[in-house]
């Protein structure tokens, strides 16, 4: 086995860090031994022994600024910076003798230097570069081997915590699962109110189905949740999503807005910071409404952007032709082109005296 064979490799070479470095400060020295044994025990002797060396010099040297002090003090400066001198060039000397004291040349602890280092260099190549290359890597195979022998209770081991969290989900799964349903059922009615307010005459159902298959697992949960609605008597229930009219839709958005929106509030209990509003636009909610219908919507409009009065600003949005391009225009509109739109947006393309009266009162009534 690879792993088996290079941890036993690295194993028996007994590796330290550091070791192919010093190793090799002491093969230059074992290799030089006697160039540096001769130039310690030569500088020894010009700086220590012998009476022309640099310290027999600078006590002949002391003894003559000595007599000269007793006669001019200020020769007492030079005095102590000359033993000063004497003193460090001693210390020297005492290093380089006790350094040459240990120097011994030895063919045979060299040939044995060499040939541990040559053995570093081997195991850098294969698993270095670096020595602690060679000893991480020693360490890693270690593990992996101790793993593998291991192997049959570490996968019981994981087994087991994967079925426990396994457990944990499918706990917190399901009562998510219930409360889903409930809230499903709960905001069915709610809706079901909102659209009937807004001339539909619909019916809207939450399908909450449930599997606890692993293949369904989510974070969110394993329940798959579909909006159903019905817009009309006798049709049967489609998905929202498919509704092909914008009006619908935006109307059944506009419903389902409106619950939520009434939900937050109850549930933080104060209404939200103004500057955190958001702008809904909802397409064609107009469509196919008027009178009753029409005012019903504007009041959902106003429960949504909570406003202080409903419809303070009213912006129309246009199409327009510009340089052979078709570009939407936004432009706020007040006064008589606003009741003028309003009325529109009751009766149609087509303005009567009626809308417009009907205009006039619902901005009157909201004023």
């Amino acid at each position: 086995d690879l792993w088996s064979f290079q941890e036993r490799e690295i194993a028996e070479a007994r590796l330290q860090t550091g070791e192919d470095e010093r190793l090799e400060s002491e093969k230059r020295i074992l290799a030089n031994a006697e160039k540096i044994y001769t130039a310690a025990m030569n500088a020894f002797d010009l700086l220590y022994e012998g009476n022309a060396s640099t310290s027999s010099s600078l006590r002949g040297s002391q003894k003559c600024i000595e007599e000269l002090a007793r006669y001019e003090p200020r020769f007492q400066e030079a005095l102590s910076a000359i033993e000063t001198a004497r003193i460090s060039v001693e210390d020297v000397g005492a290093t380089l003798r006790d350094y040459a004291g240990g120097i011994h040349s030895s063919p045979e602890h060299l040939a044995e230097v060499e040939d541990r280092l040559a053995l570093l260099d081997r195991l850098k190549r294969k698993y270095g570069p670096t020595l602690d290359d060679v000893i991480n890597f020693g360490t890693e195979v270690s593990r992996k081997l101790r793993e593998m022998e291991n192997k049959d209770e570490v996968l019981r081991q994981l087994r087991g915590e994967l079925a426990k969290a396994a457990e944990d989900y499918l706990c917190e799964a399901r009562m998510l699962s219930k409360k889903r349903s409930e809230a499903a059922r709960k905001l069915e009615k709610q809706v079901q109110a909102e659209t009937t307010d807004l001339a539909m005459k619909s019916d809207f159902r939450i399908e909450v189905s449930s599997s606890e298959d692993e293949g369904n697992w989510s974070p969110y949960g394993f329940d798959q949740v579909v909006y159903m609605i019905a817009t009309n008597p006798g049709e049967p229930l489609r998905q929202l999503e498919h509704i092909a009219s914008g009006g619908e839709l935006s109307r059944v958005m506009l419903a389902l807005k409106a619950t939520v929106e009434a939900g937050d509030s109850s549930r933080s209990g104060r209404k939200r910071n103004a500057g955190a509003q958001r702008t809904l636009i909802f397409d064609e909610i107009d469509t196919g409404i008027g009178g009753r219908a029409a005012e019903a919507v504007g009041k959902k409009l106003k429960s949504l952007s909570r406003t202080a009065t409903f419809a303070d600003h009213h912006y129309l949005i246009v199409k327009r032709e510009s340089g052979g391009r078709t570009c939407t225009v936004v432009c706020r509109i007040t006064g008589d082109k606003r009741t003028e739109e309003i009325a529109r947006m009751i009766s149609g393309a087509k303005l009567t005296e009626t809308s417009r009266k009907h205009a006039e009162q619902m901005l009157k009534a909201n004023a």
